[in-house]
């Protein structure tokens, strides 16, 4: 029987996967925000991925890495999508009006991302090493508010974002458009 030949990017003749490492974390990011951080093992996200289990150790160092590549990723796309809301705004109506499309449509609007924001708030709490996420996603969306608003005002917007976000989670009743316009105003316009 001859060898197989080897062909550069592949294995003993079969072809390598370069997605399989993105198709890991952003199935880790789809266990978590099914089962929450607490629930996530390597055996789950090998299988939302269609992986075998051992692809998890020969890309993560262990499942500290792999969280830690996966919220970061979480944390890059929102924030990739906040600062090109705010980019697109032209003067201080327009960015007002993207702080609010940001709450109602982006925070309001997905309950995925929802649960994921607060996986990596509570875990960020908890362990250091996810803090500087958190703290690169704070200050990435106040430096996108920043190009309209000062930044006193852009820190109270921020904290109206998160604030919401929570109030979203855990609160039984809907919430007025119109309710976080006002808010949005009381605080951009003194």
């Amino acid at each position: 029987m001859a060898a197989q030949e080897r062909t550069p990017g592949s294995r003993l003749g079969r072809r390598n996967d370069p997605d399989r490492r993105d198709r890991i974390i952003d199935a880790c990011l789809e266990v978590i925000s099914q089962s929450g951080v607490a629930g996530t093992s390597h055996r789950k996200v090998a299988a939302q991925a269609a992986v075998p289990l051992g692809a998890m150790t020969y890309y993560f160092a262990g499942m500290g890495d792999l969280l830690h590549e996966a919220f970061t990723r979480f944390a890059t796309t929102i924030s990739d999508r906040f600062e090109r809301r705010m980019a697109a705004a032209v003067d201080a109506d327009a960015a007002r009006q993207a702080v609010v499309a940001i709450i109602l449509e982006d925070v309001f609007g997905d309950d995925r991302e929802l649960v994921l924001a607060h996986e990596l708030y509570t875990l960020a709490a908890r362990e250091p090493a996810f803090r500087s996420i958190t703290t690169a996603w704070m200050e990435r969306s106040r430096a996108a508010l920043e190009r309209h608003f000062d930044p006193e005002t852009a820190r109270m917007l921020d904290a109206l974002i998160e604030g919401l976000t929570i109030h979203r989670a855990l609160d039984s009743h809907a919430r007025d458009g119109r309710e976080v316009e006002i808010a949005v105003a009381r605080i951009t316009t003194g």
